[in-house]
């Protein structure tokens, strides 16, 4: 089955309500975010153990985050994450704009990909492959909260 862009998912009915668009790609796109963040002790594909690379996720419109080869997790230390900034970043793009999340904590590759013997994670993949229903049912709601 062909994977419809973004704008072909919802072009039919968005035409007649223009704000429906980015209402439901800022859904969506803090939908994926929400799900690349679930930790595995709630059902999702988020390792955690010092919550170093959970509190890692950057978001940006102006370039993917680099992951910085110096960033580990201090001894004791407690790591917290703020959706409140992503929000930020998906609330103020345009939908010209193409929104970047990425992790920058040294290890979130072999954490995504495993290495040495540890099976991958694959918490950004997977999340991202869940697009398609993200939009589906965001699109959803909003003909309806339109009447559409």
């Amino acid at each position: 089955m062909a994977t419809l862009s973004f704008a072909a998912q919802v072009a039919g009915w968005a035409e007649k309500v223009p704000e429906a668009v980015e209402a439901v790609r800022n859904q969506s796109a803090a939908d994926v975010v929400k799900e690349m963040q679930t930790l595995t002790t709630e059902g999702g594909r988020m390792p955690f153990k010092t919550g170093f690379l959970w509190a890692s996720l950057m978001a940006s419109t102006s370039a993917m985050p680099s992951i910085n080869r110096n960033a580990k997790p201090g001894d004791g230390q407690a790591y917290s994450f703020d959706f409140s900034t992503v929000e930020a970043v998906i609330a103020g793009a345009s939908l010209d704009e193409t929104l970047y999340f990425g992790y920058t904590a040294a290890y979130a590759g072999y954490q995504e990909y495993g290495a040495n013997g540890r099976p991958p994670a694959a918490f950004v993949r997977s999340a991202v492959q869940n697009w398609d229903q993200h939009v589906n049912r965001n699109a959803e709601k909003v003909r309806k909260a339109f009447g559409l």
